[in-house]
Formats: C-alpha cells, structure tokens, sequence
C-alpha cells in the first residue's frame, strides 16, 4: 500500500505522499509493509515508554473497550479516571491536590495557563502576562504558541498571540554545573519582571528543552528562578509532557529539586504512547477560588474526550509496568548507557557539544542550536537507510529509544552514529 497524497502530515512543507507505510510494531521497532525492520531511537516523538504493542497496556485497554469506551465527564466520572488521578497525585512532586484532564500535551498546558491568568482574576489581582524561558516549546495551540520560543513555528501567528516576557537560562553540559556569576544577569532579568506583578505564571521545561535542541541547564539556577516567583506571588508551571514519566531518569525532572511547581502538564509518556491524554495538576490554594457554585467562578474548560476511560486504562496500566520489579533497573542500565555514549562521543569527536541526562543522549553540531539547519536533510534519510529512525532537531541530533530497547539495538545505533559524525565532521 502507498501512501496518499490527500493526507497532510504534521510538520510537512506541502502533502508529499512520501510517507513510509508502517504495517505493525513490536517493542522498539517499526515493521514496514515492504519488509524492513526501523528501529525506533525517537520513541516515535517521545511517547512510547514500555515500547510498542506492549501486551499489558493493549489488553487493559481491550478490557475497558468492552466496559465503557466513553462517557461525557461533566456530571460523570468512572473508575479509570478516578484511579488514575489519586495514583499521579502520589506520584507528582510538590504536594499536588487536584486533577484536570484534557487530550495532549499543547492542551494541558493551555489548562495550566487560564487557570493561573482566572487564579488572579478572581481574587482582583490582574497579571497579564506570562514568563518563560527562551527556546522553549510548549505545544501548537495558541496559548501554548504564545509561550514558546517565537521562531518558524509561529512566525505566520505573530500579531494574535499575548505577550510573554523571555528569560534565558544558562546552558551547559550538565544540570549539576554549579553557579557561575554570569547567572546573575538572567536571574535579576527576572526578578525585575516579576517585581512589577503583572506576571500570572512562570512556565518551563524543567532541566532540558525539547524541542529547543535538547538543552541542558542547572539544578540551581533553576531553584533560583522558581523561588523569585513564588516570593512574587507568580504560580510556576513544570512542562513535563517531555520530561516526565522516567525520561531524565527520575519519574519527573522537577524530583532532582528542593522546591516545586505549583502547577505540573502532562502527557507523552502518561499512556505508554498508546492513547491521546493530557493531565494538569495544580495545588490546593489554585483551586479555592474557582469553588463557589456559581458562573463566575466555573472554569470554562474540556472537550468532548475529557477523561476518556480507554486513555485512563491505558494510562494505569502504564504506571503498573513503571511498578515492575524489574523496570527502575532497566532505567537505570539505558541511564548509563547514554551517560557513556555522550562521554564517548566528547572523546572521539571535541567539536561536537555531546550531553546526556537520563534516558536521552544529544549531540550538537556546530554551535547552538538551530532547526532550520540543512544538515538535518543529511542526518534524516542517512540513519533511515541503515534502519534507525533519527529525527533531528536541526543540527541536533538525539537518541531517546523505548524503555525496552536491547543491548544489541542500543549499541547498533551508537556505531551508527560514531560512523555518521566520522563522515560528517
């Protein structure tokens, strides 16, 4: 079967019906309707965790399917979604007290959004604006747009997005880089801003941006900034939709600080890659001005899948692998994996800026970061013919595979990767 032309994929120049057809999966590996085996280093955008077709997750689901596959959940709840909200409540750092549920990532952030710009409003105290980090990515939705680093995805939107204000952290090579006094510039950037209390909320990827080249910045710079907002009064929102659910190695990023969010997104990895779900949990003192029982004080948020209980099943049957006795070791070795496929990298190649935290490894080539970089067309169909999925952002390469990815798999795509920087640098 080939691909159709009438489709328009995401992130696609045009509809180029040159799509690769996917016949079935298995583990973390893509199988294609002409034979060949892809490995999947990307976990197909981030979701994938226990890896495709996982048995336990396809069954869970296929057992709520024959219960309840939907129901509306406004005046309605169901045992799925209750489960799944008092397990991530036990889960999330930072004291978390409610559970709102949406369908993705770009959403769950919107969420977390209007409820700190309503927060305010319904206690007189208007704040405008937003405050987030440069070269950060926080979804495609307008609101989510708005909050993003502004650059190609959201060039055409320009004039219809709300004014954010930028702070840009201070890359390195590892969160555990210790204060360096070019901190201070940044830092007092953001404590001027937040003085002026127009700032509602504070929003970040803890630790590394996605989207923005997989960047690292410190611990510490990081508790810093939290702590200038919270003394300000502005709520802080933790992106986690990428980072959360074992990715840098701890369940979520915001566990390697000693202060927390008053807000967490969520998504990717919550339903192991198989279902759409978003969560935005938030704190107990967020959620007493939306409690009396009247028009102005109702959050006016959802949609029609809000809480699916296919998702929800999905969604525990997860974090019932993340239980395994077998699963934190697992996390742990891939760890080590790619702390050691970075350092060898730094070795072999100095130019390349190579940088691990957790289960994701990247490398730079060249300097910063940089998405529209036509080394990209090298990168992508380079690592496809030799059957590894690679989607590069830019100039930055990453390898983030499923939690079950093998020795020999792993080991494969690093001789692939040192073969390409060999014929690349």
């Amino acid at each position: 079967m080939m691909s159709s032309s009438n489709i328009w994929h995401p992130y696609t120049p045009g509809i180029s019906g040159q799509e690769l057809m996917v016949d079935h999966a298995k583990g973390s590996n893509l199988y294609l309707n002409d034979g060949r085996k892809i490995i999947d280093a990307i976990s197909s955008w981030w979701v994938n965790t226990h890896g495709h077709a996982h048995p336990a997750i396809a069954e869970a689901i296929g057992n709520q399917a024959n219960k309840l596959e939907q129901v509306i959940f406004s005046g309605f709840t169901h045992e799925q979604a209750e489960t799944l909200a008092s397990r991530l409540l036990q889960l999330v750092p930072g004291n978390m007290d409610k559970v709102f549920f949406s369908d993705n990532g770009s959403t769950a952030v919107e969420v977390a959004i209007k409820l700190a710009l309503q927060y305010h409003d319904l206690q007189g105290d208007k704040r405008p604006k937003v405050m987030a980090l440069s070269n950060g990515y926080h979804g495609d939705t307008f609101g989510a747009m708005a909050v993003g680093a502004r650059g190609p995805f959201s060039r055409a939107f320009q004039p219809w997005l709300f004014e954010a204000e930028y702070i840009t952290p201070p890359y390195s090579q590892t969160i555990f880089a210790e204060p360096d006094p070019g901190w201070d510039i940044s830092l007092q950037e953001a404590e001027r801003i937040l003085e002026t209390k127009t700032v509602a909320a504070l929003i970040l990827e803890p630790l590394i941006q996605g989207a923005g080249g997989m960047q690292l910045y410190p611990i510490k710079w990081l508790e810093k900034i939290i702590k200038l907002a919270k003394e300000a009064g502005t709520l802080v929102i933790a992106d986690e939709v990428f980072t959360g659910f074992y990715r840098t190695g701890k369940a979520f990023a915001s566990e390697y600080l000693t202060v927390q969010a008053d807000m967490f997104c969520l998504s990717k990895g919550l339903t192991g890659g198989f279902m759409p779900l978003g969560i935005t949990t938030c704190i107990a003192r967020i959620a007493e001005p939306f409690q009396p029982a009247d028009y102005e004080h109702t959050f006016y948020h959802g949609h029609s899948f809000t809480g699916n209980p296919l998702a929800c099943a999905a969604a525990n049957a997860s974090l019932d692998l993340c239980e395994a006795p077998d699963f934190k070791e697992r996390i742990a070795s891939l760890c080590a994996f790619q702390s050691g496929f970075a350092q060898a990298i730094n070795t072999a190649f100095p130019e390349i800026s190579a940088r691990s935290l957790g289960t994701i490894s990247a490398f730079t080539l060249g300097k910063g970061s940089d998405y529209t970089h036509p080394i990209r067309q090298k990168i992508y169909p380079y690592f496809l013919d030799k059957g590894i999925l690679i989607r590069p952002l830019g100039n930055v390469l990453y390898v983030l595979p499923p939690y079950c990815v093998t020795v020999d798999d792993m080991e494969f795509i690093r001789k692939t990767v040192f073969q390409f920087f060999a014929e690349h640098t």
